[in-house]
């Protein structure tokens, strides 16, 4: 169902008026309730949100829950500035920080965006796509974070806090399913383990049938069966506290198929046995299920020590294994077909199979003053190693000619003729190493009560070196050289005439040094408002475009590292004795040495070619407002504008891949969207009433490069109401999800011949049963 431009008219005018009436109310109102104070770690010492210069969003993860985010691919609703890019599977998923971020195939390069869990960076975007269990806060760290932390945080960081355990024992129970057949279950137990020790303990389970029919297996897709545990013990003396977490994550997920939403020719059309309907268009009609399976667990140690002169010494130390492995229908038909006799070609079947791997280990130490005096500051280093392989295979099934089906007017290639049909196949391996070392300080000065500088600056010294090997494709029956769609002939090493080595391997090796570095200069000008203005530097590291058709020299030239200058001035304020917080920010960052991903044909597929593609410019501005106007209520309203274009385009001469023209807009980069809701606790004696609601726009977007395939503009709206006893021990909540059932696409690909559907493009209700014990 899609609403009307008047529905969405009234529904605005009603909001607006809601608003409107709400801030007369605050006004009218005598003070009774006050914003909840949040302390984030954005500096990596504890502090007030509204004591740091930076623009952040923090959500505690009882706002999650209430929200109803279950990943990082929900926050978008909740954080304006963030977008995501859902891949085919999770390891080409990315996060998209106002207009900016890395998408890429190849597994040698690295985010823009930086996930942290618990102090360990993560080395991979897709490792970050986990579901989000039991976490004390999300904070999103929006722009440059090149100081503190680093690596791959050239557009923004976000950062994710565990809880730990208690004094006391505690046991939550919750159970959820909804009308679209998902069902989750989790239990965490939380308590004392020894003298100064506690612990916390999580298991949990999901899955969900999907939302897309796939009519050649007669079943439902884009699901997934998700279930894992995570474990924390900590320790306090006192003088010292240690961390220890240990966690273990499996998904098998049948996603995510793409529906054809526009005509493809009526042969084409005809063998789909779908009526092509758009953004609305729920079926597919594939002989492979494109699938996704994960598993990682990891290990993680922090340590916070009091020394000297009341200085704190940390610990971060980890070690994080995932592998992935994705399963792919690249043709999205039934069965290959020959060309028609109009027809130069026709469509080959190209199935995939690939499996990463990876490893990982960082260490970070840091020395931090003490925070109550005129001049803090903190200095530390940084160590850090992954390995990365992967094995793909690439399938095709090709035919020169064949006979007419009369029901469809397509001609499918007959599999048992040897001399029309062919079979070529390729497999790939790929080895990649990253090491990085740094060493960081940040200082800040008072110079009055209101008056406060801080510098910083991190020295970062990176190396990247891969091992690729690919032999021409050949057909798996006869083991006869044969290309098809999306397969080289051309070993991964390149011909000696194009300036290659003729062999089917190739090598290479870069590394780079970095300063980044910022300048922020905050001011008080009352009590509880804040004004700064900063300098950042961001960088992200080297990288390679090693991916399965890799061929030298085209695709091992280094890929240099990608840089951005941030130039930021906001304030962060609180009135009427704290019932109203308003914090807004405005932005320019440059970015010089952009990694983007260029697409070209190889023998009729699309492939992808990572490149410096050169410099790009995000400027805009952001708001958060919230709003506790009496006791039980919660008003809150974000919106974020982000103009992210390419300022000059650079394409790689060896490639060919096609301009994106200077002036167009980022992929994935929506001007504005804004999202407004709240939250309403009231005591009615014998029971606790829980109510919360929000409404979420997305403004007209493009998912590549040159701004091809257009995303129209959506807005979602979700509810809950939810009920407990006095104590709040038993709580149940009813949800509803896209409330006026508009349905929207992630991703346009082909003119429409490729659009991804998420879940939540359909209207959908659930319930959740949660349990408290203690």
């Amino acid at each position: 169902m899609t609403i009307s431009a008047q529905g969405i008219f009234t529904f605005r005018r009603t909001a607006l008026g809601l608003s409107a009436s709400a801030l007369a109310f605050v006004a009218a109102t005598p003070a009774q309730a006050q914003v909840d104070e949040i302390v984030v770690t954005a500096q990596k010492v504890e502090q007030n949100i509204q004591d740091v210069p930076i623009a952040i969003s923090a959500v505690t993860g009882e706002a999650l829950a209430r929200a109803g985010a279950k990943s990082l691919e929900d926050i978008t609703s909740i954080v304006p500035s963030v977008t995501f890019r859902k891949g085919t599977t999770s390891a080409n998923s990315a996060i998209v920080m106002r207009g900016v971020g890395t998408i890429s195939f190849s597994i040698a390069a690295e985010p823009s965006v930086s996930t942290v869990v618990d102090g360990v960076v993560l080395s991979r975007s897709g490792q970050s796509f986990l579901d989000l269990v039991d976490f004390d806060r999300l904070e999103v760290l929006r722009g440059p974070q090149g100081t503190l932390f680093g690596k791959n945080a050239s557009a923004g960081l976000v950062n994710i806090v565990s809880r730990g355990g208690t004094d006391t024992f505690e046991a939550e129970a919750n159970v959820s399913g909804t009308t679209d057949d998902e069902y989750r279950a989790r239990l965490t137990l939380s308590g004392p383990v020894a003298e100064n020790v506690t612990g916390r303990l999580t298991g949990f389970y999901g899955t969900f049938d999907g939302n897309l029919k796939n009519t050649y297996y007669d079943k439902t897709v884009n699901g997934y069966e998700h279930y894992g545990a995570r474990g924390v013990l900590d320790y306090d003396d006192g003088s010292s506290r240690l961390r220890f977490i240990a966690d273990y994550f499996k998904a098998d997920d049948d996603c995510c198929a793409e529906v054809t939403g526009v005509s493809r020719g009526s042969a084409i059309d005809n063998e789909l046995g779908i009526v092509p309907r758009g953004e609305d268009t729920r079926d597919v009609n594939q002989n492979l299920i494109t699938r996704s399976l994960d598993r990682q667990y990891s290990f993680t140690l922090n340590a916070d020590i009091d020394t000297f002169a009341d200085h704190t010494f940390s610990i971060v130390t980890g070690y994080r294994n995932w592998r992935n492995t994705e399963i792919r229908d690249g043709d999205f038909l039934p069965r290959p077909l020959a060309p028609l006799p109009d027809q130069l070609a026709g469509t080959d079947q190209l199935h995939d199979r690939g499996t990463v791997k990876t490893d990982q280990l960082s260490a970070e130490v840091r020395l931090a003053s003490p925070q109550n005096q005129p001049l803090t500051y903190q200095v530390g280093g940084f160590l850090w190693y992954s390995k990365n392989t992967q094995d793909f295979t690439r399938a095709d099934i090709t035919c020169s000619a064949a006979a007419v089906d009369p029901a469809t007017g397509a001609a499918p290639c007959n599999l048992a003729d040897p001399l029309t049909t062919r079979f070529p196949t390729a497999t790939s391996r790929s080895d990649v190493s990253f090491r990085n070392w740094a060493v960081f300080g940040q200082a800040t000065y008072a110079f009055t009560d209101a008056l406060r500088l801080t510098l910083g600056g991190r020295f970062t010294h990176d190396s990247v070196s891969y091992t690729h090997t690919r032999a021409p494709a050949v057909d798996a029956v006869t083991g006869l050289p044969g290309t098809g769609a999306g397969l080289s002939g051309v070993g991964a090493g390149g011909s000696i005439a194009g300036g290659g080595n003729g062999t089917n391997t190739s090598r290479g090796s870069t590394s780079a040094d970095n300063f980044s570095g910022k300048a922020v200069l905050q001011y008080d000008v009352a009590q509880d408002v804040m004004v700064y203005g900063s300098y950042t530097r961001g960088y992200k590291g080297p990288a390679f475009n090693v991916f399965f058709n890799h061929t030298a020299p085209t695709n091992s030239t280094p890929i240099d590292p990608e840089k951005s200058d941030s130039f930021e001035v906001g304030f962060k304020s609180q009135f009427l004795d704290r019932m109203v917080q308003l914090n807004a920010a405005a932005f320019l960052v440059d970015y010089k040495g952009f990694q983007a991903n260029n697409f070209l044909l190889l023998n009729g597929a699309v492939v992808t070619n990572l490149t410096n593609a050169g410099t790009v410019r995000s400027k805009g501005f952001e708001a958060d407002l919230t709003v506790a106007p009496t006791e039980g209520l919660t008003l809150r309203a974000n919106a974020a504008y982000a103009d992210a274009k390419v300022r000059r385009f650079n394409p790689n001469p060896l490639t060919n891949a096609q301009d994106a023209r200077d002036g167009t807009r980022l992929p994935l980069a929506p001007k504005f969207s804004y999202t407004i809701g709240g939250d309403y606790d009231a005591d009615l004696g014998p029971v606790k009433l829980y109510l919360s609601s929000d409404w979420h726009h997305v403004s007209k977007q493009y998912s590549d490069l040159g701004e091809s395939g257009p995303i129209d503009p959506y807005g979602i709206w979700n509810a809950s109401v939810g009920v407990s006893d006095p104590d709040d021990k038993y709580r149940l909540t009813f949800m509803v999800r896209n409330i006026l059932d508009d349905s929207y696409v992630l991703l346009n690909t082909s003119a429409g011949q490729r659009l991804m559907i998420p879940r939540d493009a359909d209207r959908y209700a659930g319930i959740n049963l949660r349990a408290r014990f203690n």
